[in-house]
């Protein structure tokens, strides 16, 4: 009971939910409900009881206001601790494993909370690894043919997409892999930093905009010639009402006039 909580405790529940910490309630309800699915122990394929029981653990928090607020405040204060705290980077060939896994896992991180800015110098993956980065030549070698991992021309790396498919995909297949995925939090200069940048960004737009707003555009009124045309028939009475029907008059227009062909010499014959 006292590893679980400790290991309740090392968790970040919205990572390990993978939702942002601004999440409404009902996010985390339908998290909850399509991650108990998965890890629930009836689940033959990827029934996980451990698992199941952290999830309910941060699902009983974070829906929780007061008890999220308390998570929430001590949650900023937590320092990160180093993956090497709880992983083993020293063995043979696990440690090699893990290695590999705790680099992709320091790169999907920036790469998803900062994509825009997803470089990690070595300094920062021996930091947050708690490593030396002597040991991590190998590594590094091999994540690069691979193509998981880029480096650029100032010596800092990046993830591929590759290597965030990979991460995704085999989350569940490694645990150890699941585990840095959840525990800790990036550094905190990184969101200092972020801050800052918003800060500087939004001072120059208020530098480019206008002291005096525009005014609201009014009502678009189109000229005369676009407008639709009026059916002038509207306006008019039918002349059909109470018109005669001619076709009804039996007058044989033939009888009227005078017969010319029976003029003889130029004059009409004598009736």
């Amino acid at each position: 009971m006292g590893q679980n909580r400790a290991e309740s405790a090392m968790v970040d529940y919205y990572e390990f939910l993978q939702i942002s910490p601004n999440a409404d309630v009902d996010t985390i309800h339908r998290v909850y409900r399509f991650l108990a699915a998965r890890f629930h122990p009836d689940n033959p394929a990827s029934g996980n009881p451990e698992q199941f029981r952290l999830l309910k653990t941060a699902y009983e928090v974070l829906s929780d206001r007061l008890r999220r607020a308390e998570y929430d405040a001590s949650r900023k204060r937590r320092p990160p601790q180093p993956y090497s705290s709880s992983i083993d980077f020293m063995d043979s060939m696990e440690g090699e494993l893990n290695r590999r896994l705790a680099v992709l896992a320091v790169l999907y991180h920036r790469r998803r909370t900062n994509p825009n800015l997803p470089e990690v110098s070595l300094a920062e993956i021996e930091d947050r690894m708690g490593f030396p980065r002597d040991y991590l030549e190998f590594t590094l070698w091999y994540l690069l043919k691979k193509g998981y991992v880029s480096k650029a021309d100032n010596a800092q790396y990046t993830l591929t997409a590759d290597g965030v498919d990979f991460v995704e995909s085999h989350r569940v297949d490694f645990p150890n892999l699941n585990k840095m995925l959840t525990s800790g939090r990036e550094s905190a200069a990184e969101p200092v930093d972020q801050a800052n940048r918003q800060g500087a960004a939004a001072g120059r737009e208020a530098q480019t905009r206008p002291s005096h707003p525009e005014p609201a555009p009014g009502p678009i009124i189109l000229p005369s010639s676009m407008e639709a045309p009026r059916d002038r028939r509207s306006d008019l009475p039918d002349r059909r009402m109470n018109a005669p029907d001619l076709r009804r008059i039996k007058t044989e227009r033939r009888a009227g006039p005078r017969d010319r062909r029976t003029q003889q010499n130029g004059r009409p014959a004598a009736n």
